[in-house]
This record gives C-alpha cells, sequence and structure tokens, in this order.
C-alpha cells in the first residue's frame, strides 16, 4: 500500500509548473517566462522528461517571437520523444504518452504557419490528425481535434477530416 501512495504523490516540480502556468494564464506572461526559465534551469536538458515536456509546452505560449516559440514547442517533442507511459502513470493527471502527440505537433504546425513555412506546418498538422485517434472522447481531445480541423482548414486541407460536430474550439491555435 505505500508503494502505491509513493506514486500518486505529488510531483513537487509539476505542482510548481502548475503555479507558473496560473500566473501565465493570470495574465502576467513575462513574470511566468522568467519562472519558467528558473525551473527549466533547475531541471537542465537531461532532467525528468515529463517535467521538460510540460515546462516547453507551456513555456512556448510567453513568447512573442515565434521562432522562440518553435524552438521550445521541439524541445517538448523531444522530451516527450524520451516519456514512457510508466513514467506518466506515476504523475496524478497521468495519460498516456500517445494522447500528448496531437497537442504537440499541433502546436508545432502553429508555429510553423506563424514563420510562414506551410510545408513543415502540414507535415506536423498530418501527425497530429494521425496521432488523435488516441484522444479521449472528452473535451479535451474535443478541443485539439477542433483545433487540428480549424488550421486543416487556413491550410487548405479541410474537407476530408471528418470533424463536423466536435465540440467547439478549446486548444490553440
Amino acid at each position: 500500500m505505500a508503494e502505491r501512495q509513493e506514486q500518486t504523490a505529488p510531483d513537487a516540480v509539476m505542482t510548481r509548473i502548475g503555479q507558473v502556468v496560473m500566473l501565465h494564464h493570470a495574465g502576467d506572461r513575462e513574470e511566468a517566462r522568467h519562472r519558467f526559465l528558473d525551473l527549466w534551469a533547475e531541471i537542465g536538458e537531461d532532467g525528468d522528461p515529463l517535467h521538460r515536456c510540460t515546462l516547453a509546452h507551456y513555456m512556448a505560449d510567453t513568447h512573442d517571437d515565434p521562432s522562440d516559440e518553435l524552438a521550445w514547442d521541439l524541445r517538448a517533442l523531444t522530451a516527450a520523444e524520451e516519456l514512457t507511459d510508466d513514467r506518466l502513470a506515476e504523475h496524478e493527471s497521468a495519460l498516456a504518452v500517445r494522447a500528448l502527440y496531437p497537442s504537440l505537433h499541433l502546436n508545432l504546425a502553429a508555429d510553423y504557419v506563424k514563420l510562414g513555412r506551410s510545408d513543415a506546418a502540414r507535415t506536423h498538422l498530418r501527425r497530429a490528425r494521425g496521432a488523435a485517434e488516441s484522444l479521449g472522447d472528452d473535451s479535451y481531445g474535443d478541443g485539439v481535434r477542433a483545433a487540428i480541423s480549424r488550421l486543416e482548414l487556413r491550410l487548405g486541407e479541410g474537407g476530408s477530416s471528418g470533424t463536423a460536430g466536435w465540440g467547439p474550439p478549446r486548444q490553440r491555435p
């Protein structure tokens, strides 16, 4: 029983990341960016992949420069590739690694659109769509699928995805 409790114990770094996310959502983007950078320095380039993936994913949203945003989204994808389902299961709001990929690729596609790199955007958009089957039938999954559909339409790739009727947009872009 003690081993089970140890696995579900709060992760202090994830808690700190969540606190910075709340700061960012409250409108203090610059302070959030500084705190994320401090956390990144603590975690390090070779730190826990879950911490790096989560932090980089949210850090990207604190940047105005699309190149900086892309760099952080690429870091998030790289860290996700090192994650295992076992590591995610240790976190209290665990999901499967494969469920991260639709959002990560969607964010990369949006970054490439901002940078005027439509071929790269389409590549990541196809990867997001392909990975979307791993999403749950819930508001998060609906939001990611809706965002994929919106970006497909923006890039002129809509129509064949069969996404009509999915929930309201809840994810960037």
